[in-house]
């Protein structure tokens, strides 16, 4: 192939935009070092972008993982959420296998506890 044009690549990736997107995408990460697939021939990172693109020897979709990656500030991750916080663990003297019990309590029961706590060194006095 010694010209590529868009109409090489369209059949690979069907919108012109997306094509401009992932082809620059791929010649930012060439001149960043990223390791060619095909020969130089002389020609400029776009160019080599969109010829990689056109004889398959990048994928589009890996491609547009890797732009969305790069443009990502913030990854939110997903953590459960506990329903109860263990408070105190005690040994159940009724339990044969001397297993530990958890007392458990709610985010509200918690709350109330704490807002209704009256400091070590101050007391009321009637």
């Amino acid at each position: 192939m010694a010209r590529v044009t868009v109409e090489d690549c369209v059949d690979k990736v069907e919108n012109r935009f997306e094509l401009v997107l992932l082809a620059a995408h791929r010649a930012r990460m060439i001149s960043s070092g990223s390791p060619l697939t095909i020969d130089r021939d002389n020609d400029k990172n776009p160019v080599v972008a969109l010829r990689e693109i056109a004889d398959e020897q990048v994928t589009p979709d890996d491609l547009k993982e890797d732009l969305i990656h790069s443009l990502q500030k913030y990854v939110e991750v997903d953590e459960p959420e506990a329903d109860a916080v263990p408070l105190l663990t005690a040994r159940d003297d009724d339990a044969e296998d001397g297993s530990v019990v958890f007392d458990r309590m709610s985010e509200e029961e918690l709350l109330h506890s704490l807002e209704n706590m009256v400091p070590p060194d101050k007391t009321e006095e009637f």
